[in-house]
């Protein structure tokens, strides 16, 4: 029998599964304009991995410029080995990482702040997260905003809830092919008390066969009415909830629009928006 190839590496399969870079920038700027009547010139991701939007951010524009935060150095060294030898000498002067806890990292103040990917539901007390939103109000201007995505629906309180995705295939830049490949998210468990869940990541990939619990989260789901109000305990003007529509096969029509009413489905996202 064949031995199954070496699997491919983790973070290319979650870039390519879970990330849009590129859709959460174009989001962030075009709120960001609306309210402030100008361009956002600088970002802060938090928990960012492997700084693929900070590495973005910089390279769209020769005036922008980022600073990424993430507690855990080998995921950092990994953005630095793929993401940032990516850009030229000049992005990368414009581009500054930290290893370190976003409860705690100082950055120069920054135009925009985002945390992605339901990030920020690790932190499962409410004071706590009020401190982290508090800790990102101080690193805005005064014309800043906080961009942040949340999940949820029907099918988001259920105790098991799996969600199968098929993803294209890529290359990798060291000339790595993979092949289209099956992303699955695995609601594991549910706590309808504290909101508390447990989700894993597996991949199916051709050629290499299925990689188990290739990333695991243990999260408070929070509801939006929760980081509205949090969000302006922790002093922000405002907190705006944009939502996706469907299209006709069911699936996000991509586009966030700003809402105050909306009818409940098995699963949304939704973008929460803090104005400074």
């Amino acid at each position: 029998m064949a031995k199954k190839k070496t699997a491919p590496d983790l973070h290319w399969l979650y870039e390519a599964a879970v990330q849009n870079v590129d859709t959460d920038l174009d989001f962030a700027k075009r709120v960001y304009s609306k309210h402030w009547k100008r361009k956002p010139l600088t970002v802060r991701e938090d928990f960012c991995g492997t700084a693929k939007l900070a590495c973005r951010w910089v390279a769209r524009n020769k005036k922008n410029e980022a600073w990424g935060i993430d507690f855990h150095q080998p995921t950092l060294d990994w953005g630095v080995e793929y993401n940032v030898a990516e850009l030229s000498d000049e992005q990368r002067q414009r581009l500054h990482l930290i290893c370190g806890d976003v409860l705690e990292a100082r950055t120069p103040k920054v135009d925009m702040a985002l945390a992605l990917n339901f990030s920020f539901c690790v932190f499962k007390q409410r004071d706590t997260l009020r401190h982290y939103f508090k800790t990102v109000a101080k690193s805005l201007n005064d014309e800043g905003v906080f961009v942040m995505d949340i999940y949820g629906g029907t099918e988001s309180v259920m105790a098991k809830n799996d969600d199968v995705r098929e993803i294209p295939g890529f290359t990798t830049p060291d000339g790595v092919e993979i092949s289209d490949f099956d992303y699955l998210w695995e609601q594991a468990k549910y706590n309808p008390i504290t909101h508390h869940t447990t989700c894993h990541i597996h991949f199916k990939v051709p050629g290499h066969g299925s990689i188990n619990k290739a990333f695991t989260y243990d999260w408070r789901l929070w509801t939006l009415p929760e980081l509205q109000e949090i969000l302006l305990e922790a002093g922000f003007s405002k907190a705006d909830v944009y939502l996706h529509d469907f299209d006709d096969d069911g699936e996000s029509d991509e586009t966030f629009r700003l809402r105050k009413t909306c009818e409940n489905a098995q699963g949304w996202i939704a973008y929460v928006v803090g104005i400074r």
